[in-house]
């Protein structure tokens, strides 16, 4: 018998919980000590020498944008071997800096740290008591599927917002670490699922990076999968492919090599499915993904941010905003 008293919009009973674990989580913590305990061994050993420097302990400090600054130079080149639209001096500079604070927060704070820190589901809205008043709450929900080396915390900034909106929030960890992508769809089904059966609605995703093509396996791996999404959203996704891939581990990162046979043949299986409704975010200041264009997938409505980098993309204020709108519709 239904109550009479229950809420007109409140959600039935579907298991929202957040993963009890994080591989990616785990490693990260364990890297962040590392780098902390080797920071203060350098600055212990700099307080015994006669000059009683500390400022040896900055040392650490200087291997993440020494890292950035490889991979923008990388970019730089190969965009430019190609004739692409380069970034300009001053640009690359500005995307360098900008993902340096952001994969600072990112890789230093809300993966290894705060990855559990806003469950699935309607969340409370942040400064207020109680939940999201059941009249106001939207019925689409949104799922959020992260990339390669990431967990759910990359979303972190996210959160406030679609709380504050009241959309359903579903964001996974796509694990194991280096499995194929592949291996990544029936977790997809599973939350997409869910959602749906809590909301009544199709929900929107939002990919970033690997992410968008674990939507795209399972879209392949699941007949009749492209009715049960409203839209996808995929954030410096290499569809095609990144040349940095060549260097990276795991079955995964194999096949995000640019023009894979892997990709080659998810491409191919796509001509005779349904069209997914997609949007692609790129940038010309993407650290990760390149060569220019790789992160556009063909009929989708691409969407430049110059000057931006590979992490720093979930920064920018339009990501965020056309979400909204998307999810309003």
């Amino acid at each position: 018998m239904t109550d009479p008293h229950a809420p007109a919009h409140s959600l039935p009973p579907v298991d929202m919980s957040v993963p009890a674990r994080s591989q990616v989580g785990r490693w990260q913590q364990v890297l962040t000590l590392l780098w902390l305990a080797v920071a203060v061994g350098l600055a212990g050993w700099g307080a015994s020498r006669p000059d009683g420097s500390v400022a040896w302990g900055l040392l650490p400090l200087l291997w993440l944008p020494a890292v950035l600054a490889l991979q923008f130079g990388l970019a730089y080149g190969i965009n430019s071997a190609q004739g692409l639209a380069p970034l300009s001096v001053s640009g690359m500079a500005r995307a360098w800096w900008g993902e340096w604070r952001m994969s600072s927060a990112v890789f230093g704070w809300h993966q290894p740290w705060r990855w559990r820190r806003f469950a699935n589901g309607v969340l409370p809205v942040e400064g207020l008591s109680g939940a999201v008043p059941a009249g106001a709450l939207p019925a689409r929900g949104v799922l959020l599927v992260h990339g390669f080396m990431c967990n759910r915390g990359l979303w972190n900034s996210w959160r406030p917002a679609l709380a504050g909106a009241g959309h359903p929030v579903l964001a996974v960890n796509l694990e194991p670490m280096f499995a194929s992508i592949d291996d990544y769809a029936p977790l997809i089904e599973d939350a997409v699922s869910r959602l749906t059966q809590a909301t009544g609605r199709p929900p929107v995703v939002v990919a970033h990076s690997m992410g968008g093509l674990a939507v795209r396996a399972w879209l392949r791996a699941h007949p009749g999968a492209a009715e049960r999404v409203a839209h996808v959203v995929t954030i410096g996704t290499p569809h095609h492919g990144t040349w940095l891939a060549r260097w990276g581990h795991g079955a995964n990162a194999r096949q995000m090599r640019w023009h894979s046979p892997w990709l080659r043949a998810l491409a191919a299986s796509e001509a005779d499915r349904p069209a997914v409704p997609m949007t692609c975010w790129h940038s010309c200041g993407d650290n990760i993904v390149f060569p220019l264009g790789t992160a556009v997938w063909p009929g989708a409505d691409a969407r430049p941010l110059p000057h931006v980098g590979h992490v720093a993309l979930l920064a920018h204020p339009d990501v965020l905003a056309h979400t909204l709108r998307l999810l309003r519709t």
